[in-house]
């Protein structure tokens, strides 16, 4: 199994992007509840995210797809979900929660996408079930330890501290992808999958 360069890159990011994201894990319901905020506002939120990234997929997933800026993409979806992590500071009610949730699936459904593709695309073997199981694996296995830090966080700080340490670190998470662009400046006909172990 080689990695390209690429592929680190995008496995080193990505695992620190789900780090910050699992900060918030099940924190959502009581941050929630701590805006005023019910069960069934629990539930709507939740439910305006999935439909919309679902939408957004679709939609995504056809505009992008013959794309020469898959790259760009990415990280633009990378910065937005940054901004909007950020945004959650402002939140202090259950209509700016939706736009916050919106304004993710928006972010996401311009990520992972593009992601799997561009990592698909920088292997030897898109059918290399060991690549995509470290690719699948990392993500559970940083977001399980984020949510018991995450917990420590809020119950001993605030969920404010939260937010912005979620911020930095999807921060750092865009910028390590943003390394790809200059990659791709260096291999102007993307030939980039050479291995280096």
């Amino acid at each position: 199994m080689n990695f390209s360069k690429i592929n680190r890159i995008l496995l080193i990011a990505s695992g620190l992007w789900f780090f910050g994201e699992g900060l918030f894990g099940p924190l959502f319901a009581v941050f929630t509840e701590k805006i005023g905020g019910d069960i069934l506002d629990v539930t709507w939120a939740w439910s305006i995210y999935s439909v919309s990234l679902g939408l957004l997929y679709f939609l995504t997933g056809k505009l992008i797809n013959r794309s020469k800026y898959k790259e760009e993409v990415m990280v633009f979806g990378y910065l937005l979900n940054t901004l909007f992590t950020f945004s959650y500071i402002f939140v202090h009610n259950s209509t700016e929660l939706f736009i916050v949730q919106i304004g993710l699936a928006i972010a996401e459904s311009l990520s992972t996408p593009t992601w799997d593709s561009i990592f698909a695309k920088n292997m030897d073997d898109p059918g290399d079930t060991q690549l995509w199981g470290i690719a699948g694996g990392q993500a559970h296995f940083f977001s399980g330890i984020a949510i018991a830090i995450g917990g420590l966080i809020t119950y001993y700080i605030s969920f404010n501290a939260l937010f912005i340490i979620m911020g930095i670190i999807q921060a750092t998470a865009t910028i390590m992808q943003s390394r790809i662009l200059f990659l791709k400046k260096d291999n102007p006909k993307n030939e980039i999958q050479e291995s280096d172990n």
